[in-house]
C-alpha cells in the first residue's frame, strides 16, 4: 500500500492512472534547447497537482479537512494506509491557489534543515510534511517541533498539511488540528478514472461480476487506478466483440495468470530470432509493426547472432512469426499481444530468467530510442525507457538507474540518448523507495564528481524538472554546485536564477549561503552572487508584506556580497551589474536611497572603490530609465552618500572622489 508518488510512463499522451492514493503521472522530459531546462519548477509542480485534482474523489472527512485548513492554516491528516491520505494532503494544498509562495515537501532528516528554523517557511508557501511512514522517534520529534513550525506558517500566511502515521499519537494541544479521512467508495474512484480515459458512461455503468468481486476486496487506491487502466487497454484491444463485463474479467485476471504461460512460450521458442521478436514486442508493445521488426533485428545484432541464411522469400513472414508468439498487428498496424498484461509478464520473464543479458537489454533500449523510423515518436521512446526502468525498480536495483543514466550520457550522445538518460534517472527519483538515496547521489555528483560527457546536462535537467518541483531547496543546492563548476556557457547558473525567482525565501536563503555562510567566498561564489542579487527582485515585494531589501538579514548579505565583488574582481566585470543596480535606483521610489547605501556600505571607506562607483554612475547616466537627467540625479545622490561615508562636510559633496586606484588582489 502506498500513498505517495510513483512514476509510470505507459500513456504519455494523458493521465495514466491515479486516485486518492498513489499519483501516477507522465514524466515528460524532452530536452528542447540543450542549453536550457524545461518549464519552471513551479509550473511543473502545479501541473502535477492539477492532474491529481482531476483524478481525485473526495474521501469521507475531506470537507472537515478543508474547513480546518481555511480556519487554522494547519491540518494534521489521519487515515488508514491506502486511504489516499497523501493525495488528499496534496489536493488540500493545491486548492488554495495562492498568488505567492510555492508548493514544497518538507523532509525531516534531509537537507532542508530543522522544522524549527523560521527560514524554512516562505510567504504563502504550501507545505506538505508527509510522515505516513515515520518511525516513533521521528514522529515524536516532529510533534515537539510543530509549534515552532506552525508559528512560522501563521506569520508567513502559509499553509501546512501534515500526514501523520496511522498508529501515531497526538497530544491534546494538537488535536484541534486533526482531520480524519476514510477511503472514498471504490466504485466512484474506478468510474472517475474511466471518465478520464474517455470511456462513455453507458458502457461502464453496466453490471460486471469481476468488478463486483474487485470492489468487495476494498483494494488500495493505487490498485483501483491500475485496474481502471487495464480495463481501458482491454477495451482498446477488443472494442467490438467484447463488452464491459468481459473487459473487467480480462483485467481482473491479467496481473497474475501469465507468468507460467510465458515461461512455457519462451521454452518452446528456441530460435534466437523468435525470442528476439518476443522481447521486442513486449518492450515496444503497441508500436508499429515496422518498429517491432527493427527492434528484433537490433537485438540480434547486439548479441552478434548469425543471420538466417535461408532465402528471404522462403522464410516466415512477420505476421506468421507474430502469431506464433501470441501477438498481431491491429488495423492501425500497431502490434499487441492478444492477452491483456501479457507484455509485462514477458518483460519480467526475460529480466528475471536471463540475467546475463541485462547489460545487453540496456544497450538495446538506448539504441532502440535512436532507431531511424518515422513511427518512433517521443512518446514511444519515453515509454521504452520507462519499461526498462520498471525492471530495475521491481527487482530492487533503483539506485543503479543513476549509473545507467551516466553510461547513456557519455560522449557521443544523441538527443534521444540524453532524453533516455534523463528519463531513466527521473523514474528512480520519483520512486518512494529510492528517491532519497538518488537525491543524495545526485548531490554528490553535482558537488564533486568529474562530470564527463553530457552528465552535467542530465543532472541539470533532473534538478530542475524532477527535484525542484517538490524539493526546491535541494535542487537549489545541487544547481549551485553545478553553476560553480561552469566555464563559458552558464545553463546551470541560468537555471539557478530561474529557481530563485520562484520564491523570495529561496533567494534569501541562497544569498545567505553565498555570503554570510561562506567563510572564504570563491571567485565562483562572487560570480553567482552578482546574478542572484538582482536589484529588481530585491525591491519587488511580490505579494509579501515587504520586499527583501528591507530585511536586516538580506541587507547584511548584500553588503557582504558586494564587498567581495568590489575587492576581488576587476571593475570591468562588476560594472554592468552596478549599472543595473543604479538604473533600478532611478525607478525604485522609496528604495532609491537604500540601494545606493548598500553599494556605499559595501565599499567601506576605500576611496579607490568609492571613486570607481562614482565613475560607474557617471557612465550609466545616458542609458538611465527616464533619461539622462534622472541618471544625473542618481549620481548626485550617490556622491552625497560617498561624501558622508568619507566623513566630508555637506559642502564637499559636490566634489567627486579621487580617481580609482588599482585594487590590490
Amino acid at each position: 500500500m502506498s500513498d505517495g508518488f510513483t512514476t509510470r510512463v505507459e500513456q504519455p499522451s494523458g493521465p495514466v492512472h491515479a486516485g486518492p492514493g498513489t499519483l501516477n503521472y507522465t514524466v515528460n522530459l524532452g530536452l528542447g534547447d540543450q542549453d536550457k531546462p524545461g518549464r519552471s519548477p513551479r509550473r511543473i509542480a502545479d501541473d502535477q497537482l492539477r492532474l491529481l485534482r482531476q483524478q481525485f474523489v473526495d474521501p469521507h472527512g475531506m470537507g472537515a479537512a478543508r474547513r480546518l485548513r481555511d480556519a487554522s492554516r494547519t491540518v494534521i491528516l489521519h487515515g488508514a494506509p491506502g486511504s489516499g491520505r497523501t493525495a488528499a494532503a496534496r489536493v488540500l494544498l493545491y486548492e488554495l491557489h495562492q498568488d505567492t509562495g510555492i508548493f514544497r515537501e518538507l523532509l525531516p532528516g534531509e537537507e532542508e534543515g530543522a522544522l524549527t528554523d523560521p527560514e524554512l517557511v516562505g510567504v504563502g508557501d504550501r507545505l506538505l510534511l508527509n510522515l505516513a511512514r515515520a518511525d516513533l522517534s521521528q514522529w515524536a520529534q516532529t510533534r515537539t517541533d510543530l509549534s515552532a513550525l506552525r508559528t512560522a506558517v501563521q506569520e508567513q500566511q502559509a499553509h501546512l498539511v501534515v500526514v501523520m502515521p496511522h498508529d501515531g499519537v497526538l497530544e491534546a494541544h494538537l488535536q484541534p488540528y486533526r482531520a480524519d479521512i476514510a477511503r472514498p467508495p471504490v466504485i466512484e474512484v474506478f468510474r472517475r478514472h474511466l471518465r478520464l480515459h474517455r470511456i462513455p458512461h453507458e458502457e461502464y455503468l453496466r453490471r460486471a461480476p469481476a468488478l463486483d468481486a474487485f470492489v468487495a476486496e476494498q483494494p488500495p487506491m493505487e490498485e483501483i487506478a491500475l485496474f481502471a487502466d487495464r480495463v481501458r487497454r482491454a477495451r482498446a484491444a477488443h472494442p467490438v466483440h467484447d463488452g464491459f463485463a468481459t473487459w473487467c474479467e480480462r483485467s481482473r485476471n491479467a496481473p497474475k495468470q501469465w507468468r507460467t504461460e510465458v515461461a512455457e512460450l519462451v521454452a518452446k521458442q528456441k530460435a534466437a530470432s523468435q525470442r528476439a521478436l518476443l522481447f521486442a514486442t513486449a518492450m515496444l508493445h503497441g508500436a508499429h509493426a515496422d518498429v517491432i521488426h527493427h527492434g528484433a533485428a537490433l537485438l540480434l545484432r547486439i548479441l552478434n547472432t548469425p543471420r538466417d541464411e535461408a532465402p528471404l522469400l522462403e522464410g516466415k513472414d512477420l505476421s506468421e512469426r507474430l502469431t506464433e508468439i501470441g501477438a498481431a498487428p491491429g488495423p492501425d498496424g500497431h502490434v499487441r499481444f492478444d492477452k491483456l498484461g501479457y507484455d509485462a509478464a514477458v518483460r519480467a520473464h526475460f529480466w528475471d530468467h536471463m540475467p546475463d543479458l541485462r547489460h545487453h537489454f540496456n544497450t538495446w533500449t538506448v539504441h532502440g530510442t535512436e532507431l531511424d523510423d518515422p513511427h518512433i515518436t517521443f512518446v514511444l521512446r519515453t515509454r521504452l525507457v520507462s519499461r526498462l526502468a520498471d525492471q530495475y525498480l521491481r527487482t530492487g536495483q533503483g539506485v543503479d538507474l543513476a549509473f545507467l543514466a551516466e553510461e547513456w550520457s557519455a560522449v557521443p550522445a544523441t538527443r534521444a540518448r540524453l532524453e533516455a538518460a534523463i528519463g531513466a534517472l527521473a523514474c528512480g527519483l520519483h520512486d518512494l523507495r529510492y528517491g532519497q538515496s538518488l537525491r543524495l547521489l545526485v548531490y554528490n555528483w553535482c558537488a564533486g564528481k568529474q562530470l564527463t560527457g553530457n552528465l552535467a546536462h542530465v543532472l541539470l535537467r533532473v534538478c530542475t524538472d524532477v527535484i525542484a518541483p517538490t524539493h526546491p531547496d535541494q535542487a537549489m543546492t545541487r544547481l549551485r554546485h553545478l553553476a560553480r563548476r561552469e566555464r563559458g556557457a552558464t545553463p546551470a547558473l541560468d537555471a539557478l536564477c530561474d529557481l530563485a525567482a520562484t520564491s523570495a525565501r529561496l533567494r534569501r536563503r541562497l544569498l545567505d549561503r553565498l555570503t554570510r555562510h561562506s567563510s572564504t567566498p570563491t571567485a565562483d561564489d562572487v560570480r553567482l552572487f552578482l546574478r542572484i542579487c538582482d536589484p529588481v527582485a530585491l525591491t519587488d515585494p511580490e505579494g509579501a508584506p515587504k520586499p527583501l531589501i528591507e530585511e536586516k538579514g538580506v541587507h547584511a548579505s548584500v553588503v557582504t556580497g558586494w564587498a567581495e565583488v568590489l575587492t576581488k574582481i576587476e571593475q570591468s566585470q562588476w560594472q554592468p551589474y552596478a549599472e543595473r543596480w543604479l538604473h533600478t535606483a532611478c525607478v525604485a521610489g522609496d528604495h532609491r536611497d537604500r540601494l545606493l547605501s548598500l553599494l556605499v556600505d559595501a565599499a567601506g571607506r576605500d576611496g579607490g572603490i568609492l571613486a570607481a562607483l562614482y565613475s560607474t554612475a557617471r557612465a550609466a547616466e545616458p542609458s538611465a530609465p527616464g533619461g539622462r537627467a534622472r541618471g544625473t540625479a542618481i549620481t548626485e545622490r550617490l556622491l552625497q552618500k560617498i561624501s558622508t561615508a568619507q566623513g566630508l562636510s555637506p559642502s564637499a559633496a559636490s566634489t567627486p572622489p579621487a580617481p580609482p586606484r588599482e585594487i590590490t588582489r
